[in-house]
């Protein structure tokens, strides 16, 4: 039987948070990591570190087994005004099996109740990939439906779990002729570092991205240089450029963490000359990202939904084809789900005060609320 309790980390696992989520069942997200908990402390939102330990069952039919496991999740926290406090368990929670989620929702609550938290709702965002079934079985767990958040909802993942040979020719033919011929034009691609000067530079260029048609909002240039300057600071942070007439013509900030590589950050000049000079700078970023750290697959953070690919008014249509150009495995993760804990409080916070205190947010900062 699946069952979960909940409780804080102590302060020896949050000093060694990264290490205790890169060993959750599924990997772990970077965005739950020690360093994005830094980035959102300094942007409205506290941290809580949280851990959840209990039993799953692995197998199927007469074969199914118990086994004890630990997640180790990041949650940020935002009170709100007469209603309580709000949770967003961001990229989680991270459990082997989706079957594991009515018992950490279980957990949610009485460690809520038992520590009087006040906490009126709990949105989850767990990288469980989704369909119609597993919808239907989060809704009758009682959670609800709500907006995805992240842009990686949705999303292209390349494995890069072999040699760089083969995986180059796993690529799609479209995207592997524009590295190999990126290569024989004479394109050059560097891992820069990370000054002020080159993230000014970065952050240009990702006002141009997709020749400027994308949909894409930006944050200020202040919150983007504090995400890379601490995620480079632990290591797992790095920025690419390649050039034409001597300046940056397109920009990466990659991530590793754990297992995982991530384009977290892109950005490139319109009309420029050179041909797959984008892709070669994806293609030595994510090799390089396997020569050092062996990293499993590599997500490309974010395109149309699987469904939308082909629909050119979708805001990611040109993201999404040239990431498509690498990696033909799109996935659609389940999104956001509220689990609610203080009905009256969160249909005041769906009817209203939401969209006000986003509203509120956007004027204060120009940035988003999430």
């Amino acid at each position: 039987m699946r069952h979960f309790t909940a409780r804080f980390a102590t302060d020896q696992e949050i000093d060694n948070w990264d290490d205790h989520v890169t060993s959750n069942p599924n990997g772990g997200n970077l965005l739950q990591s020690a360093s994005f908990a830094s980035v959102k402390s300094a942007h409205g939102w506290k941290p809580v570190f949280m851990v959840y330990e209990g039993v799953t069952e692995v197998g199927e039919g007469n074969d199914v087994e118990e086994r004890e496991v630990s997640s180790y999740n990041l949650i940020l926290e935002k009170s709100i005004p007469l209603l309580g406090k709000i949770w967003y368990m961001i990229k989680g929670p991270d459990v082997t099996d989706i079957e594991d989620i009515p018992a950490i929702m279980e957990a949610n609550r009485e460690f809520v109740r038992s520590n009087g938290l006040k906490v009126f709702a709990i949105k989850i965002e767990p990288d469980i990939e989704d369909s119609e079934s597993r919808s239907a079985f989060l809704h009758r767990a009682g959670l609800v439906k709500q907006f995805n958040i992240q842009p990686n909802d949705s999303t292209a993942i390349l494995r890069t779990d072999a040699d760089e040979e083969t995986v180059l020719k796993s690529l799609h033919s479209r995207g592997r002729n524009a590295v190999r011929r990126a290569k024989r034009e004479g394109a050059e691609v560097e891992q820069v570092e990370l000054t002020e000067e080159n993230m000014k530079k970065m952050f240009s260029l990702m006002d141009t991205v997709g020749q400027g048609n994308a949909n894409v909002n930006l944050r200020s240039f202040e919150y983007y240089k504090q995400f890379w300057t601490t995620f480079a600071r632990a290591g797992q942070g790095r920025l690419y450029f390649t050039y034409e007439d001597g300046e940056p013509s397109v920009g990466a900030f990659v991530i590793r963490y754990g297992r995982k590589g991530t384009y977290k950050d892109g950005g490139s000049k319109p009309r420029r000359r050179q041909y797959g000079d984008s892709h070669l700078v994806q293609w030595i970023a994510l090799t390089d990202l396997m020569t050092d750290y062996g990293i499993e697959e590599y997500d490309f953070c974010g395109t149309p939904p699987k469904a939308e690919l082909k629909n050119k008014e979708h805001g990611y249509y040109g993201l999404g084809l040239f990431k498509t150009s690498f990696t033909k495995t799109v996935i659609d993760f389940v999104g956001v789900y509220d689990q609610v804990l203080n009905p009256t409080a969160y249909k005041a916070w769906v009817s209203v005060v939401e969209r006000v205190v986003r509203q509120i947010w956007w004027r204060r900062t120009k940035q988003p609320f999430y």
